[in-house]
């Protein structure tokens, strides 16, 4: 007898757009800096003309980065993303163009956490980190009480004991 496994149904809050958006635009800007830096280098030590070629090329490549990286990726990545915890399984699902579906057994989680960088706590979200004796897995940008609940949901469901040791 074999179960049917529900798709997930759970979303990342849309908060987590904000976060992306931010942290891909301090990246970015840096970037660009030091190719505009590069460029004018350029021009103050006369380098061979065709590094100009390639650092202009590199510039516009980075424009249509910032224009996937800061605008589209973001959006499409918490509209994709879907979670479910139940009693038999975790269920992480995300990507529309290279679809990743990770059913996680509770019988084969070692531990759970949370994690919190300055951009999610000004927003007031944590990662969830579920972890396996083969790899760890996260859930993004889940809101502060969501993300408590859950890691305790998994932490009983997957009889993980607060001490290690105990019994």
């Amino acid at each position: 007898m074999h179960n049917q496994i529900e798709e997930p149904t759970e979303r990342i809050s849309e908060k987590a757009i904000l976060v992306w958006r931010t942290m891909n635009s301090f990246i970015l800007t840096g970037a660009f800096i030091i190719l505009i830096a590069l460029l004018i280098a350029h021009t103050y030590f006369s380098w061979y003309d065709w590094i100009a070629y390639v650092l202009w090329g590199l510039i516009a490549l980075s424009l249509l980065d910032i224009i996937w990286s800061i605008y589209l990726e973001p959006y499409l990545l918490q509209k994709y993303w879907r979670y479910q915890v139940d009693e038999d399984f975790v269920q992480l699902k995300h990507g529309r163009w290279k679809l990743i579906h990770v059913v996680i057994p509770m019988a084969k989680i070692q531990y759970v956490g949370l994690k919190q960088g300055p951009l999610l706590r000004k927003y007031n979200l944590h990662t969830l980190s579920i972890g396996t004796m083969a790899s760890t897995h996260e859930i993004p940008a889940i809101p502060e009480d969501t993300a408590r609940a859950i890691r305790d949901q998994i932490a009983d469901l997957a009889n993980i004991n607060d001490e290690e040791g105990a019994e």
